[in-house]
């Protein structure tokens, strides 16, 4: 059994993380989750596999609410950008698919982006389907959930000639307040990881610090980042719940208090 957080708070929403990653099965940690009092989960995919399986998961736990047992799941459907030589055309029918099908279980499109600190992917062919996936949240107004890493200049320049949907959210932000601002003046919304309790994160912590309570989110990117003091352990939507409360006494905010903006937040950018 996962040790769980301290001081149980209600409505956490884990704004990103990849249940269909997890080497236990889903209903499990969902379980842990609702004891962690999380809500709403949002199950993110990478590409068109993994975008199916979230979709399974959601529409399998949709039963979830408020005062449900389990949380609430609701998934995306996304090339990252580690997958880009896949392109974009087998996620780009499935979004067709949930779109004709009205399949409320969708709120976004991604996580899609650039990476140029491993470039599994011609860094060319990230910058193509990362502006078709902005696109494609474009044509079906769906949120946009954009991942960068060592890639902020060319992000932007593909964002700005492409447009930034009008609900982006640049989620395990790991940039600096200067990278930050960038993406408050595109009109992002920013997503906060386990990284803020790294030791090592002072600059991403000062972005914290710098980002409006109306444009923050949290996540974990379950199984990966586990916050302090799990570090080395698989992570899991339970412990948004210490990201929570680590961003909470950033902005000297009660953890209660802080739970319910920022699951309002989430609300307003994904429509669950």
């Amino acid at each position: 059994m996962t040790d769980q957080p301290a001081g149980k708070v209600t409505r956490w929403t884990d704004s990103h993380c990849h249940l269909q990653d997890h080497y236990e099965p889903a209903a499990d940690a969902l379980a842990r989750a609702a004891t962690a009092g999380v809500e709403s989960v949002v199950c993110v995919g990478t590409d068109a596999a993994t975008s199916a399986a979230a979709i399974s998961l959601a529409r399998h736990h949709l039963v979830g609410s408020t005062n449900a047992e389990k949380p609430r799941v609701v998934a995306t459907i996304g090339l990252h950008p580690h997958q880009a030589t896949e392109g974009t055309q087998a996620i780009a029918r499935l979004v067709g698919e949930v779109v004709a099908a009205a399949d409320s279980t969708v709120v976004a499109i991604g996580e899609c982006g650039l990476d140029y600190h491993y470039v599994h992917s011609p860094r060319h062919v990230q910058r193509r389907a990362f502006a078709e996936q902005i696109a494609l949240a474009h044509q079906t107004g769906l949120a946009l959930v954009i991942h960068a890493r060592d890639a902020w200049d060319d992000l932007f320049d593909v964002l700005l000639a492409e447009g930034v949907p009008e609900r982006a959210v640049l989620h395990c932000f790991t940039g600096g307040p200067h990278e930050a601002q960038r993406c408050l003046d595109a009109g992002m919304f920013i997503s906060f990881s386990g990284i803020v309790t790294f030791k090592n994160a002072e600059s991403v912590r000062e972005a914290v610090r710098l980002c409006p309570t109306d444009r923050l989110l949290i996540e974990t990117d379950s199984p990966f980042l586990a916050p302090v003091p799990h570090r080395g352990r698989q992570n899991e939507p339970a412990f948004v719940s210490l990201v929570g409360s680590a961003v909470a006494s950033l902005k000297g905010l009660a953890d209660t208090e802080f739970a319910q903006m920022s699951t309002d937040v989430a609300r307003r950018v994904f429509r669950f």
